[in-house]
């Protein structure tokens, strides 16, 4: 019966178990990096197969952005981060948006890659403002 009482009722899940403090945006640069050469590959090749492979990965890639800048959000940027930098909150928006459904996972346009990366590297720009 106590064991039960002292049993957790909810599993949450984090970065990691530690937490280990290695918090980055270049993860989630390298996998925009990737969803923009996805789109490239897609425009290159005309074979409905590979390009099938091609948007299949892009959608993979682009939920990896959209954790790896989720968990900066969420995890490693503090009020006080959200304090001197006003603009954080939209930016980090504007970026999983750009991640989702109504940007790379939807479209193939390449534009719409270069504007996720010039989000994340605003991002990172603030990120390594707050690391000196």
């Amino acid at each position: 019966m106590i064991a039960r009482l002292l049993t957790p009722r909810t599993t949450v899940y984090a970065h990691c178990d530690l937490p280990c403090g290695v918090y980055d945006p270049a993860q989630a640069r390298i996998e925009a990096q990737s969803v923009k050469a996805c789109m490239e590959k897609f425009h290159a090749n005309a074979d409905p197969v590979f390009q099938q492979r091609a948007v299949s990965i892009k959608e993979e890639r682009s939920n990896l952005v959209k954790e790896h800048l989720w968990i900066l959000w969420t995890d490693y940027f503090k009020p006080a981060h959200f304090e001197t930098y006003p603009q954080l909150n939209g930016l980090f928006n504007e970026a999983t948006k750009l991640a989702g459904a109504g940007g790379t996972k939807g479209t193939n346009d390449v534009a719409v890659a270069d504007k996720l990366l010039g989000k994340i590297d605003e991002i990172a720009e603030i990120f390594a403002a707050t690391k000196k």
